[in-house]
């Protein structure tokens, strides 16, 4: 069946309420991308947005729509205020709940297997596939670890214990109930967990290094940086106390691989500071270089991904956006096409072309009192 149009009369308005299926998914390219579904974004006035008129709100603070859409939204009832209709006019009150019923196009990811490498009652490790995140952020909501699992395994009620970012592989060890993943958080929160990745860099890294330095992470630019200390300088530090060592396992001249022990756990603390030892991750892009990458720059690797993040950490609400310049992907498949949506008929929402490819920092390995677990190495591992 070809790609059709809908009506309001037919629409099945999804929530977070409903699990995500087998058959929500598309593979093509070797991209997994998630068949566009129609979703309910709640959202509660902030202060700042009080006294503004609905359409004016939605238009200063989510501008990846045309003024125009929002009008036509709310004029349709596509946007409600406490789950009713009002006119374009209406002056929104602090705490009234806001309604965005959207056509929802998620970014696709790489189509690689989530694989479980240890099932027990009380936790569950799986191999994370770079380019996938980890639970449901931003604009992502099926095509996430948790999300494809409970899709493709039927394994729901998961606590993630640690993070990886978005671009990262390797081990995940998640929780199956909450009490256990509140052990585990304990443990990581008295620094009794060891935590062990793999990275390859630029140039020959010396055997062993360890770096003590403060690292800054600017939320807007989506971006780390390390602050080296001066006894002479009255102005207190504004990044937190970093360490990480680092031990080299192989090299053949061009690259090394080399093991990460991040003994804290800072955002982009890996990356940041082999940047700071002359020898970033052979294809991060965010760090290769000193100067700061422009979000809006298209490129393949941590610039796209430090945008990812910024937006998995965002204390704004998820209302979808489309303010970046990308390819349209074009797919006649089995998708109901919405009049009103700003991404239809491309599969994949504008601001994503999933030619990411994988950042070369996998972890490998987890510990703590009485347990590890172990991911495999990937094969950009093995130097030639």
């Amino acid at each position: 069946m070809s790609a059709r149009e809908s009506s309001d009369k037919d629409i099945v308005w999804q929530t977070p309420a409903n699990p995500p299926e087998p058959n929500d998914f598309i593979f093509r390219n070797g991209r997994r991308y998630v068949r566009p579904y129609h979703f309910e974004f709640i959202a509660h006035v902030k202060s700042r947005w009080a006294g503004k008129t609905i359409v004016d709100l939605f238009a200063e603070e989510f501008k990846g729509r045309p003024y125009e859409y929002y009008v036509s939204a709310v004029e349709s009832g596509r946007i409600q205020v406490d789950g009713q209709m009002v006119p374009i006019s209406y002056i929104v009150q602090p705490s009234q709940k806001i309604s965005h019923f959207v056509h929802r196009h998620e970014p696709p990811v790489v189509s690689w297997d989530v694989s479980i490498l240890q099932k027990e009652p009380e936790v569950l490790t799986v191999c994370k596939p770079a380019s996938v995140p980890v639970h449901p952020c931003g604009q992502y909501r099926k095509n996430t670890v948790v999300g494809i699992l409970q899709a493709e395994h039927h394994l729901t009620s998961l606590f993630p214990v640690h993070r990886l970012d978005r671009l990262v592989s390797g081990l995940l060890i998640l929780a199956r109930n909450a009490n256990k993943a509140d052990q585990f958080r304990q443990q990581i929160e008295a620094g009794k967990v060891h935590k062990e990745y793999i990275a390859k860099v630029t140039g020959v890294f010396p055997e062993e290094k360890v770096v003590n330095a403060n690292v800054d992470y600017n939320a807007r630019e989506g971006r780390s940086s390390v602050e080296v200390g001066s006894d002479q300088s009255d102005k207190p530090p504004k990044g937190k106390d970093a360490c990480t060592k680092f031990t080299r396992i192989s090299t053949n001249g061009t690259h090394s691989v080399v093991l990460c022990e991040p003994v804290t756990g800072r955002t982009h603390q890996i990356r940041v500071h082999l940047q700071y030892t002359g020898h970033p991750i052979a294809n991060d892009t965010l760090y290769l270089s000193e100067e700061v990458v422009c979000r809006s720059t298209k490129g393949t690797t941590a610039d796209r991904a430090a945008f990812a993040v910024a937006t998995c950490n965002s204390s704004a609400p998820s209302f979808p956006h489309d303010d970046q310049v990308v390819e349209d992907v074009h797919y006649n498949e089995d998708f109901e096409l919405d009049s009103m949506c700003t991404n239809c008929p491309n599969l994949a929402p504008k601001g994503y072309d999933g030619n990411e490819e994988a950042l070369w920092l996998h972890c490998i390995r987890y510990s703590g009192p009485g347990w590890s677990y172990e991911c495999p190495y990937p094969d950009w591992a093995l130097l030639s």
